[in-house]
């Protein structure tokens, strides 16, 4: 499928032809009962998955969406490959990942293994005709950014990255607001993810299985960033453009064996240059890390947010002293009637399933196209540089936008 138009943003709702149509909390149509409410039109034919890792992959909804249904599955592990039998008893079961895109009958594949192998897979199934959605990050070296926007570009295939973060509720709603021009100007943003590996305090969970190191091992925490600067990027819409970061370790034989780029860091702070002429500055801790996992907040000229560490609620502050509770919004009315149920990461699972299902029937960029993934992890990856370096300065290189 070749892909046309454009995103489907946050408070879009399409129309059975197609159309968008731009949506607020107060149009009547968000009143009305939930068997009206069916965003986007319904596809010609379900999009057939190919669900690749049966860790993560299979807290998604793809058996449930009402426009896609899953053929195969593939797992390395027996453990896991039977989790995602049990889940699609009716899909082909393989070991082998490039077995799985040999299926004829396979439109798209879900690619949710380890992060060194994100990049290669979504290149090689791409090449073979097939759509993508990925785990995060993308890729951990700018090279495989470069190359998966030109396999996107060579074939015409739908590439999607499955960020959890930007469906997280306090994100969409920051999006929404800043189309809105309810921040004004913002001149400030954080991000941070904060992922305490138990590993670090000597309880093995993430850096072995069986005696077998993992993709953790040794995995610099930038280049895991992307939990940070998916909110930061889109919902401030600029680019991270520069970037000075400085890296803290311990002493731990996991950071001593150096798996990825000579690495001896568990935590880094980076302080970022954006398109826009503004700063962000975005953490990321691996060891002692407080508690919480992702934060945000953006500081404007005309009304801030703030998110709370780890329970999903945040403040608002409109100068120069008013501070209120932030109202939750779930989002759902966005979301099919079938995908309306709580999922994981904060509810962004069932949002990332009917985005990418989504994009596929109607021939469209997704939320998270190719570009957008590459602007999310390539900062990371320059950071990590800077950080090997004692916090110089350092050009990220701009990978474009998706067009229209």
């Amino acid at each position: 499928m070749s892909q046309i138009g454009r995103p489907l943003t946050d408070g879009d709702e399409v129309s059975r032809r197609g159309a968008l149509k731009k949506i607020t909390a107060s149009s009547s149509l968000l009143l009305a009962a939930p068997s009206q409410l069916l965003p986007g039109p319904r596809a010609d034919k379900k999009v057939r998955m190919g669900v690749v890792g049966g860790g993560f992959g299979s807290s998604f909804h793809w058996h449930e969406h009402p426009d896609s249904k899953v053929v195969a599955v593939a797992e390395l592990r027996q453990d896991r490959r039977t989790r995602l039998q049990r889940q699609n008893p009716e899909a082909e079961a393989y070991v082998d990942f490039k077995d799985l895109v040999k299926d004829k009958r396979v439109d798209a594949v879900a690619v949710f293994t380890g992060v060194p192998a994100h990049a290669w897979m979504a290149e090689y199934a791409m090449k073979r005709g097939k759509h993508v959605v990925c785990a995060v990050p993308a890729a951990i070296t700018l090279e495989e950014c470069r190359r998966l926007i030109d396999t996107v570009k060579s074939t015409g295939m739908t590439y999607m990255n499955a960020e959890t973060s930007y469906y997280y509720p306090s994100v969409m709603t920051c999006r929404r607001w800043k189309r809105e021009g309810k921040f004004g100007e913002i001149f400030y943003s954080e991000g941070e993810y904060n992922h305490d590996i138990e590993d670090l305090r000597n309880e093995s969970k993430w850096f072995y299985y069986k005696g077998k190191p993992t993709w953790r091992l040794g995995l610099p925490p930038m280049f895991y960033i992307t939990h940070s600067s998916a909110g930061v990027i889109s919902v401030t819409g600029e680019r991270l453009t520069e970037v000075a970061c400085l890296g803290w370790g311990h002493d731990h034989d996991a950071l001593r064996e150096n798996r990825y780029r000579n690495n001896s860091f568990s935590n880094s702070v980076a302080l970022f240059k954006t398109s826009g002429g503004h700063s962000s500055r975005i953490t990321e801790f691996r060891h002692c890390a407080p508690a919480g996992m992702v934060r945000n907040a953006f500081y404007g000229t005309r009304m801030s947010f703030f998110d709370k560490v780890g329970n999903g609620e945040a403040t608002v502050s409109t100068p120069p002293h008013e501070m209120t509770d932030w109202e939750p919004e779930d989002h759902q009315d966005l979301l099919p009637p079938e995908l309306r149920k709580s999922s994981g990461h904060r509810g962004s699972h069932t949002h990332l399933t009917h985005e990418f299902v989504s994009s596929v029937a109607e021939q469209r960029w997704p939320a998270i196209n190719v570009y957008e993934a590459v602007a999310f992890c390539a900062p990371g990856i320059v950071a990590h540089e800077s950080a090997r370096e004692a916090g110089g300065w350092k050009k990220i290189p701009d990978f474009g936008r998706a067009p229209g």
